[in-house]
């Protein structure tokens, strides 16, 4: 295995990124209010330690996160893997709409490539499957834009097995983007392999559990009002107090190490292979040079073990989201 600050290469098609990304979303909404100037201010820092994979996507905050990392990394633009996504859009229910309709495809690149003030986007997501919509007929729009010259390469993200069987059918995938963590090891189930047998490279969200993690936690109090963590499955109730002993088990791993639990968290997905690329998100300078060193704690295959004991597949309480349905997507079959 390389060493884990080596740069990786997503796919098979030479898409080589920073071992470690970083995770834009924050900055813009979820996680209570954000700080413009210091939102870019750690775009710049994570550019300046080597941090130079970001990630964005058009449905964060309603097009701001592209509109802030785009003024971010103005004129620093060929530092930068640049990734983000479309096919989420906000409803008047208050929840969320898939859209994976080809006309729809070009138009979000086109809003996004905008917002981002670029020529050109790295890499590209459907941000989730379309249960109405062959995937076969969104990738087959995705790849025109690879044609046009408007994105480099194509990702999906939290799709089901079935689903990237059939997209890499119709055009190469560099990556799949999916929640993977000490908590959240549901991929390793059938996806996981699936990915890897397709050659596509894997970029962990959440790799510190939503925060949770890096011990800074210990009570739903500490969660800000406008925090949506105050309704997740895994941060209310008895499943709180349930996942914090994940938690301190980490931490006294972490101690001996001499790292963070946070560190320890994102050392251990980095662990994972050469093809994984976590994003771990953060609007803070702090946090971003905190996660960057993680980059520097090398784990024994003892310390996986133990982590494997401490954190075995199944082990957080509470669902990944408070609709089952949202993960691992699967597209309807092509009409004959």
């Amino acid at each position: 295995m390389t060493s884990p600050a080596a740069p990786r290469t997503l796919g098979r098609d030479g898409l080589t990124v920073s071992a470690l990304g970083l995770g834009c979303m924050g900055m813009s909404q979820m996680y209570g209010a954000a700080d413009r100037d210091e939102s870019i201010a750690t775009v710049h820092r994570a550019l300046d330690l080597g941090v130079t994979f970001l990630d964005t996507s058009d449905v964060y905050g309603d097009g701001h996160n592209e509109e802030l990392v785009g003024e971010a990394i103005r004129g620093r633009r060929d530092e930068v893997q640049l990734a983000t996504k479309f096919s989420l859009r906000r409803n008047d229910r208050g929840g969320m709409d898939i859209d994976g309709r080809p006309e729809n495809v070009r138009a979000c690149a086109e809003a996004s490539l905008r917002r981002l003030g670029v020529d050109v986007v790295d890499l590209y997501y459907q941000h989730r499957v379309d249960p109405r919509v062959p995937i076969e007929d969104t990738v087959g729009a995705m790849a025109e834009l690879v044609q046009q010259g408007k994105v480099r390469y194509l990702g999906l993200s939290e799709a089901s097995a079935a689903s990237v069987r059939r997209a890499v059918a119709v055009h190469p995938i560099a990556a799949l983007q999916s929640e993977w963590s000490l908590w959240t090891r549901d991929l390793e189930t059938e996806v996981l392999g699936v990915a890897r047998e397709a050659g596509i490279g894997i970029v962990p969200f959440s790799p510190l559990g939503r925060g949770f993690l890096t011990g800074a936690i210990t009570s739903p109090d500490d969660f800000a009002e406008d925090d949506w963590r105050r309704t997740h499955p895994r941060f209310t109730g008895e499943a709180f107090a349930a996942n914090l002993r994940l938690v301190d088990a980490v931490r006294d791993l972490a101690t001996e190490k001499g790292c963070t639990p946070g560190q320890l968290a994102l050392a251990w997905v980095l662990a994972q292979g050469d093809d994984v690329v976590p994003i771990p998100g953060t609007k803070r300078r702090s946090y971003l040079e905190e996660n960057a060193g993680a980059l520097a704690v090398e784990l024994s295959a003892g310390d996986l073990a133990r982590l494997g004991e401490i954190a075995p597949p199944g082990v957080a309480v509470g669902g990944r989201y408070a609709d089952a349905g949202y993960a691992y997507g699967d597209s309807p079959e092509r009409a004959a």
